[in-house]
């Protein structure tokens, strides 16, 4: 029997296939809360950045994470992320920040160290999770696995799309947001511990040619489906 006062529901896939977005909806429509893992990596490397250590730097990143506590609290306007108490939220779409989250993120004692987190974070359930490996290594038992997809010159649009209307993050051409989603893709499938791919039980949904209102439709209707609601 399904236990409804748990419920997990983890939306996984790639940079710019609108995880954050359509898991926001969902949160909303079934009264969740929602937790933004890609957060959390870009909040750890934030604090790398500001602290002078290199992505690269596997000892000084898992020193670091020793000394780091990361918090998500939720709003209205979606998560407010904080920094050792400090609120980071809007520093964290810069393009640099993106970037270095993506390469401290294939370290496997950080990976770790963030799974652990982010299980404590979501242990008392009625949550939607989205990151990468939420169905495959955080909770694999999760109730209902989404795996959001798209052609990587959609994400790219869309990942520019944000980007101009973020301040923060200021100018980029998009062949370089192209160049960096694909990038990203390469590092996040290939890295050692919990590369990014679909659960076996995860249903996969692309969205390279679905308006965002279809897929919010069609991961509510998988989420009924599944628990069984009216």
């Amino acid at each position: 029997m399904t236990d409804h006062h748990r419920m997990i529901i983890a939306i996984d896939g790639p940079a710019g296939a609108g995880k954050s977005t359509v898991a926001a909806r969902i949160a909303r429509r079934f009264n969740l809360l929602n937790l933004e893992t890609g957060a959390m990596y870009r909040a750890f490397a934030l604090k790398a950045l500001e602290r002078g250590i290199s992505p690269e730097d596997a000892n000084g990143l898992e020193r670091l994470a020793s000394v780091t506590v990361i918090r998500l609290e939720s709003s209205p306007n979606g998560n407010r992320v904080f920094l050792d108490e400090r609120e980071i939220t809007s520093r964290l779409r810069e393009p640099a920040v993106t970037e270095a989250a993506s390469r401290v993120s294939v370290h496997p004692a950080i990976r770790k160290w963030m799974v652990n987190l982010q299980r404590q974070l979501g242990e008392r359930g009625r949550i939607v999770m989205e990151g990468r490996d939420i169905g495959t290594a955080v909770f694999p038992d999760a109730e209902v696995k989404i795996f959001l997809d798209a052609d990587p010159e959609v994400r790219s649009q869309r990942r520019y799309e944000q980007i101009e209307t973020t301040p923060a993050a200021g100018t980029v051409a998009p062949a370089a947001v192209l160049e960096e989603i694909r990038e990203r893709d390469r590092r996040d499938r290939t890295r050692t511990l919990s590369p990014l791919k679909p659960a076996p039980d995860a249903v996969v949904i692309d969205s390279t040619r679905l308006p965002l209102d279809e897929v919010v439709e069609r991961v509510e209707g998988i989420i009924r489906e599944r628990l069984a609601l009216g």
